[in-house]
C-alpha cells in the first residue's frame, strides 16, 4: 500500500465490538496531550483527523486499514494555540466528530 502517513495507534483489545464507536477524548479540557479511544467491528480504511475550530485540518492521526477491535491515539497538541478543536473519526460508512478544549 502507498500510506502516505503511518502513524502509531495502539491496538488496546481483540475483541469484537458490536458497532463503530468513538469515545470523548480524556482528558477533556486537555494540556498538552490527550488520548482519543474508538471501536472497529471490523477491518478496514480508518481516518482519525483533529480540526479546529475553523474546520481547518490540523492533524491526520490515524490514517490506514487496521483490523476489528478497541483502539486508542494520544494527542499531542503543544504545538497548537488555545481554543476548541473537532476530532473526526472515519471508516467505511461510519463519520462521528466529537469536540475538545485545550487550555494552556
Amino acid at each position: 500500500t502507498t500510506n502516505p502517513v503511518i502513524v502509531s495507534v495502539e491496538k488496546i483489545s481483540d475483541a469484537i465490538p458490536i458497532d463503530y464507536k468513538l469515545y470523548q477524548n480524556y482528558p477533556n479540557p486537555f494540556n498538552p496531550t490527550t488520548k482519543i479511544q474508538f471501536d472497529l467491528p471490523k477491518e478496514g480504511m480508518v481516518r482519525l483527523t483533529v480540526y479546529n475550530s475553523l474546520g481547518q485540518e490540523v492533524e491526520i492521526l490515524v490514517n490506514q486499514v487496521l483490523s476489528a477491535g478497541k483502539y486508542s491515539k494520544n494527542f499531542d497538541a503543544s504545538q497548537l494555540s488555545n481554543g476548541i478543536y473537532f476530532f473526526r473519526l472515519e471508516a467505511k460508512d461510519f463519520v462521528l466528530s466529537k469536540k475538545m478544549i485545550l487550555v494552556k
